[in-house]
């Protein structure tokens, strides 16, 4: 359970009760947020069927919540049956909210063909999340951003006229189709039809206007958008996400208003490569947001949209180990609580999972990985001290004895917090300090019991005064709140420090405090309060004084601690009216009352002592996973019921990929004198529509997507009949960071561009053999295309940047001497693989067969292993199938290991389909990802098989793998339960896929 997650919730909490006495809050707007129209998709006992705001909270059915977000994007993880996996997770960690996108590039591929089907379907999320007992925020774009292909614009949006993201000809009744489709599925899934959606994002980061021009944001075209989601039947508010606190489409500004406003914050950049300085991409500290938000925005509840929760890596970077560096528990722990400090009540981690850009759908700066850093990895498995983890500063001289800590005062009419952070964020010193703050028993300086309170570096710390647990009252604490809970006897409560760390609390009972394990702290009873203080060590003390139990914790212990929802009446996990508190390791998922038997479900990586802390009732047994806790005893001192829960090592094997029965056959026969092209495309416009790039420098266009390639290899044939003076072919092309070409004239090799992290363009004179006047020859370009850019800045048009062959030049003749053909995935835009979608498969020869598919005719092909490789430039493809037989109740999550990268190595790239699935994109000389994680569902544990492999030789020389591997990485024994394949569909032959042989 994460220790800020429970806090956030305890501090939220508490001044939401006490402000709501006051009578200072605003009456909630109630706007038109009922809709009765649909029947619902869930049975709730209780539908919610109004969602209202002023400026504390958002509101359903009169019941206030703070929201407590974490970003997950389902399309990253197209194994449906896994969906459950991750959300129970994010709900383990104390999360009440979900933030999702929805890729537009992948639900329409085609212009007016909208498939939200299979992998794309979303009602089994919207079950999950329901399940989970997560409320969801709806992203829909159409424009998104999030590091994917386009920003989520399809890339046929490239051939539409005018510039994106503004109202236009072309590009608004794009976007009013795309809503009227995507709409009603979100619109069903609403809280008001008993589905999980309570808010819903027009657009994304629509902010930024590209500095080369002077034209400003199109408000006309943000209220197109929300309208479109009105007239589809969105009823609940629609929040925005400004790129930073802008105030941009703030209730009030005008056309274009949303009901709440919100922005992102990435305070620490987005480089890893020096993941120790948090200065290192120009970081800021968000200490004044609060203020702004109070001038923007001050009817609405103060919402974060997007705050870092990660950060992306590029195409030699640094790696997602780096990124976890940077953006590890100590940044949470100063920037979160800062956040926290700043009265956000609204508030969305990016990322809490971030998965896969599987099948091409990353932008051109990234990879495959989309791991992010993230509290939960890219293999689900966690980032065990990141995952547990999870303001208007006022003048620190008041409070403080020291002006090296900044004191920041978040305060209501009686409890009051108060976040301590170094007054230089970064620093990496130990500072000892201590307090003075006001309370209802008047001025009190602390520690009272003498000693002074630390400050570690890239720590803060939260304390409160006059906070109320249950019937009790803290006066003060200077340890850190976990959680509390009331029960029929007893009230619990768990608080932490650091270990070493002197701390104080003072609690209005002078009932005689009894220890009832571990070390007895100092203890002094004046007008009324016991003070205790004690020093914080690895081993746990527990106080009882009154009815009330103090669970003193180091803060490593309390990872160990979970708080789990009791199931509602409908099934769901949303109430926290009835819960447990459970001392039990890696992972809790659940639990359920069964009479006095309390049934839990988690994870186990070690056999693991299981505590029950707090219980709405007597318990008489406990089960784990369906099994009876071993050694099950009820302690006399503590009444706790504890038990084992044990871990046995799975037995497993996985196959010896370079032992496999492999076959291979030439994926570039295009270079072979007898091929034929006559079915290919003929580049033949003499126009373009792509505004980026509108002034061709070529007689008729070779921007790929102007003929409907869109992604993946792309192949370009240029013919002509020879003078014998050309001596060289000049070539510019551009397929964003990372692309790599090569060459060939007839079968013979010209050259490569083995790529770089940071070249989206490239432009290259290749040396021509003597040629022979008035003889045929063809030019062959092979081009990796990486994926469209991103359209963040509105009237960049970075998306509309052409993919293909800019310009060309035949050693000094005109240039239409050549004519050009090309070709890209089989159809186009009329993909063969609806069941993967428009971005999974590419243009090289095997791909257009769909041999990449599961049960491909392997039997024509010949033997032959990617150990071996190839001994010239080229594309051979690789197929094999092993099974798997794993055991049931353990998660393996399971990995492709590439070679080691080398930016001095031989050049060669491949692409990994498992399945059928592209789940690698592997270039040797670029790197950094050399781990592809293929999750349970897209791999079928308990069957065969399906892998194909190409190698794009870039060298003269060939290139062959000397290390190819798969491997299991963090196991766990699990209670999550079967995985349900994902859609599998295999091989057909199919028509019209020009072999040209």
């Amino acid at each position: 359970m994460s220790l800020l997650v429970m806090l956030f919730f305890s501090l939220l909490r508490c001044i939401l009760v006490v402000a709501l006495g006051t009578g200072v809050s605003a009456a909630p707007r109630t706007g038109p947020y009922i809709d009765k129209r649909e029947a619902p998709l869930q049975n709730i006992a209780s539908p919610i069927t109004s969602v209202t705001w002023d400026d504390k909270s958002v509101t359903l059915n009169g019941e206030r919540i703070m929201i407590y977000s974490g970003e997950f994007h389902p399309f990253r993880l197209p194994s449906p049956g896994l969906w459950l996996d991750v959300l129970q997770k994010i709900k383990a960690l104390g999360f009440n909210t979900v933030s999702f996108y929805v890729d537009w590039a992948l639900l329409e591929g085609k212009q007016g063909n909208f498939s939200a089907d299979g992998i794309f379907a979303l009602d089994a999320f919207f079950q999950a999340a329901t399940e989970s007992g997560l409320y969801l925020i709806a992203r829909p774009g159409p424009y998104i951003n999030a590091e994917a292909y386009g920003g989520g614009f399809p890339g046929w949006l490239q051939r539409m006229r005018g510039d994106p993201r503004v109202n236009g000809p072309d590009y608004t009744p794009a976007i009013k189709s795309y809503l009227s489709n995507i709409g009603p599925i979100l619109a069903k899934a609403q809280i008001t039809n008993g589905g999980p959606i309570i808010l819903v994002q027009p657009e994304n980061e629509y902010s930024l206007v590209d500095l080369n021009t002077d034209k400003t944001l199109d408000p006309s075209y943000m209220q197109t958008v929300e309208d479109a989601l009105r007239e589809v039947g969105i009823v609940v508010p629609l929040i925005s996400n400004d790129a930073l606190n802008y105030g941009n489409w703030a209730p009030g500004t005008g056309e274009g208003a949303v009901d709440i406003y919100g922005h992102d914050g990435y305070p620490v950049g987005l480089k890893c490569a020096d993941p120790d300085n948090w200065n290192a991409s120009g970081s800021f500290f968000p200490q004044d947001w609060w203020a702004a938000h109070l001038r923007q925005s001050p009817s609405t509840p103060y919402a974060i949209m997007e705050f870092q929760g990660g950060s992306y890596d590029q195409w030699s970077g640094a790696g997602y180990d780096a990124c976890a560096v940077l953006l590890n528990h100590e940044f949470e722990r100063v920037y979160y609580k800062n956040d926290y400090a700043s009265g956000v009540k609204i508030f969305n981690v990016y990322m809490v999972f971030g998965g896969t850009n599987w099948g091409n759908l990353g932008f051109p700066e990234g990879y495959t990985s989309y791991d992010y850093g993230a509290a939960i990895k890219e293999d689900r498995t966690v980032w065990r001290e990141k995952y547990s983890n999870l303001n208007t500063p006022t003048n620190h001289s008041e409070y403080a004895n020291t002006d090296e800590v900044m004191v920041t005062a978040v305060t209501t009419d009686m409890t009051k917090f108060w976040v301590v952070r170094h007054t230089d964020y970064t620093s990496t010193a130990g500072i000892e300090y201590t307090l003075r703050l006001t309370t209802t028993a008047g001025n009190l300086s602390l520690p009272q019991l003498g000693g002074k309170l630390t400050l570690p570096g890239r720590d803060s710390k939260i304390h409160v005064t006059d906070y109320s647990v249950g019937s009790y009252s803290l006066l003060y604490s200077t340890a850190e709140i976990f959680t509390w809970k009331e029960y029929a006897s007893e009230t619990v409560l768990l608080i932490y420090g650091g270990v070493g760390e002197t701390h104080e609390l003072a609690l209005n009972s002078t009932a005689f405090p009894q220890v009832l394990e571990g070390r007895r702290p100092v203890f002094h009873s004046t007008a009324g309060q016991t003070v205790m203080q004690w020093n914080v060590t690895t081993s746990r003390t527990i106080v009882k004084i009154d009815s009330l139990l103090i669970y003193l914790l180091d803060r490593n212990a309390a990872y160990n601690y979970w708080v789990l929802n009791l199931p509602d009446t409908d099934g769901s996990r949303y109430s926290t009216a009835s819960s447990v508190i459970v001392k039990a390791g890696y992972l809790l998922r659940t639990a359920e009352m069964n009479g006095s038997t309390l049934a839990l479900r988690g994870d186990l990586n070690v056999t693991t002592t299981v505590e029950v802390i707090g219980s709405p009732s007597k318990l008489s047994s406990v089960t784990f996973n369906g099994k009876a806790l071993s050694n099950l005893s009820t302690s006399n001192t503590t009444e706790t019921l504890s038990g084992q829960a044990i871990y046995q090592e799975p037995n497993f094997t996985l196959p010896d990929l370079s032992s496999l029965d492999w076959k291979t056959v030439d994926s570039l026969p295009e270079i072979q004198s007898t091929y034929n092209d006559s079915r290919w495309t003929l580049a033949d416009h003499t126009t373009t529509n792509n505004t980026e790039t509108q002034n061709l420098t070529t007689p008729t266009s070779l921007y790929s997507s102007d003929y409907g390639y869109n992604i993946g290899s792309l192949l370009y044939r240029g013919h002509f009949a020879a003078t014998s003076n050309e001596s060289y072919l000049y070539i510019n092309i551009q397929g964003g960071d990372a692309f790599g070409i090569s060459a060939w004239i007839g079968d013979e090799f010209l050259g490569s561009y083995a790529g770089a992290s940071n070249k989206a363009t490239y432009a290259q004179n290749f040396s021509l053999p003597a040629l022979t006047a008035g003889k045929n020859y063809v030019f062959t370009v092979l081009h990796d295309h990486m994926g469209n850019e991103q359209n963040g800045h509105v009237y960049g048009d970075n998306s509309k940047r052409p993919r293909g062959i800019l310009d060309y030049a035949l050693g000094g003749r005109d240039q239409s001497a050549i004519a050009w053909k090309l070709t890209g995935n089989l159809g186009g835009e009329d993909y063969k693989d609806r069941t993967r979608g428009p971005l999974n498969e590419g243009g090289l020869y095997a791909e257009r067969q769909g041999w990449h598919l599961p049960q491909p005719p392997t039997d024509k092909f010949e033997s032959g292993s990617p150990f071996e490789g190839v001994s010239k430039p080229g594309v051979a493809f690789y197929f094999a199938s092993f099974d798997l037989d794993m055991p049931e109740g353990y998660d393996i999550p399971l990995e492709f290991a590439f070679p080691k990268w080398s930016a001095s190595g031989t050049p060669y790239r491949c692409l990994l389909y498992v399945n059928g699935y592209l789940f690698g994109k592997y270039l040797h000389a670029i790197g950094p990802q050399t781990n592809f994680p293929v999750p349970e569902g897209i791999l079928d544990y308990h069957g065969t098989n399906y892998i194909a492999l190409s190698l794009w030789a870039q060298d003269a020389n060939g290139a062959a793998l000397d290390t190819f591997l798969l491997r299991p990485s963090h196991i766990v024994q699990t209670g999550y339960g079967a995985v349900e394949l994902s859609p599998m569909a295999g091989y057909e032959l199919r028509e019209n896929a020009y072999s040209g042989l």
